[in-house]
């Protein structure tokens, strides 16, 4: 199995690194094209669920998380 890790970074979205599938609402999966890839935390991105950077120009401001044993 792969390995995915789910981290929300500091006052920005959420970054998704590894193998993963994305499924839409009507349940079809697509497997993105990229690693990682970034979702939208604040609710203002025009690229829904993906991050756009919205969140610096409307000021969101939420914790991050990190383990401090984890490897960034």
């Amino acid at each position: 199995m792969a390995d995915v890790r789910v981290r929300p970074l500091l006052d920005g979205p959420v970054e998704v690194a590894g193998a993963c599938l994305l499924v839409d609402p009507a349940g079809d999966a697509k497997a993105p094209s990229e690693s990682p890839i970034y979702l939208c935390r604040c609710g203002q991105s025009n690229d829904k669920p993906f991050c756009d950077g919205t969140h610096k120009k409307v000021g969101f401001r939420a914790p991050g998380w990190s383990r401090p044993s984890s490897k960034s």
